[in-house]
């Protein structure tokens, strides 16, 4: 097993967005900086909705919140559109607590012991109390959901939710299959990832009074950046540095989850097909050098750069197509940020 015996779980929004770029991130989420006290102020109050002996659960469950990228989505797609509203910061709850709710649930599943430098709740208080408290706070974002005047706000919650979660088990369904085709993997890739992200754009979008255009324009954008986040997540498995990424590599490796990098090398020719098969039948560390060796060989890191790029640029030319405005600009520069840290993968010290 690759990992570490005390596993680290991946930082929901690490190092891609974050690190310093062209637009740094600070930069873009400064005119949302109202927008996103108050929903991290909001987020504070949903502790009470909680029975008082589940209340310190719910609190650390709810305090494991890294940069609010899904909120900051929600705010930028609103202000592109309109204005942000009391609306829009309820609809960045509940999209966050349903994110926070499926990290509950991953870190039981992956064993982890460590998220952002703290003990996962599971480590604290054991399995079978986090999977509990996960579905808990998907209850309470379904209920805050249905607090809305009309159904359609809980609907869209309902079907993204149901979309993560099947996902989620479509690829605990797939590890270890060596015949995962790219068209399943981005499939994954898109209900476990890039639906949250939708999610937040388009409903961003639709509480500011977007026209069906706009709203499609805006989902999309989410759709296409969170692939690309995730595919660049999974690189950062392979690629990333362990210092760089403030997170164990090679978790995906030792789960038997096949990720872009290793289906490259699956499509390659029969002797590396084998190679690559018999380390991920056999995974322990001592394949990683040769599996390197490999990916270097067949150019595996540009091609999925290249990949990244596809859906970035999607991206782009998504938010491009709406007004100009400081929102768009923030849009792209989460694009920018992204392909800037593509770039830096594989030569991170």
């Amino acid at each position: 097993m690759l990992a570490a015996e005390t596993r680290v779980a991946p930082s929901s929004d690490s190092v891609a967005l974050l690190a310093t770029s062209p637009v740094d991130w600070k930069q873009i989420v400064l005119p949302l900086e109202p927008f996103l006290q108050a929903v991290s102020k909001r987020m504070s109050e949903q502790i009470s909705a909680f029975d008082s002996d589940l209340a310190c659960y719910a609190e650390y469950a709810l305090s494991a919140r890294g940069k609010q990228l899904r909120p900051a989505l929600v705010g930028l797609s609103a202000s592109a559109i309109g204005k942000a509203q009391d609306s829009h910061v309820t609809v960045a709850v509940i999209i966050e607590m349903v994110h926070l709710a499926t990290l509950v649930h991953d870190d039981v599943m992956d064993e982890a012991r460590i998220r952002r430098g703290r003990p996962t709740l599971a480590a604290n208080w054991g399995n079978e109390l986090s999977v509990l408290l996960g579905d808990c706070l998907f209850a309470r974002a379904l209920e805050l959901a249905a607090s809305f005047p009309t159904p359609e706000i809980c609907r869209a919650v309902s079907s993204a939710t149901n979309t993560v979660c099947a996902g989620e088990i479509l690829q605990t369904q797939r590890r270890n299959k060596l015949d995962l085709s790219r068209t399943e993997y981005f499939k994954i890739l898109a209900m476990k990832t890039g639906e949250l992200f939708a999610l937040a754009c388009d409903l961003g979008a639709h509480l500011s009074g977007a026209t069906a255009k706009q709203r499609a324009t805006l989902r999309q954008f989410g759709m296409s950046l969170g692939t690309a986040y995730q595919v660049y997540d999974d690189c950062v498995d392979v690629f990333g540095s362990e210092r760089t990424a403030g997170k164990s590599l090679g978790t995906d490796l030792a789960k038997g989850k096949l990720t872009l990098p290793l289906l490259v090398l699956l499509e390659g020719n029969g002797a590396t097909r084998e190679a690559v098969t018999g380390m991920v039948q056999h995974w322990n560390t001592n394949s990683f050098p040769k599996l390197m060796s490999l990916l270097r060989q067949d150019g595996a890191l540009d091609q999925c750069r290249e990949v990244i790029c596809e859906h970035l640029q999607v991206a782009r030319d998504c938010a491009g197509s709406l007004p100009e405005s400081e929102s768009r600009a923030g849009l792209l520069g989460l694009c920018d940020t992204l392909s800037t840290q593509t770039e830096l993968l594989g030569g991170i010290a």
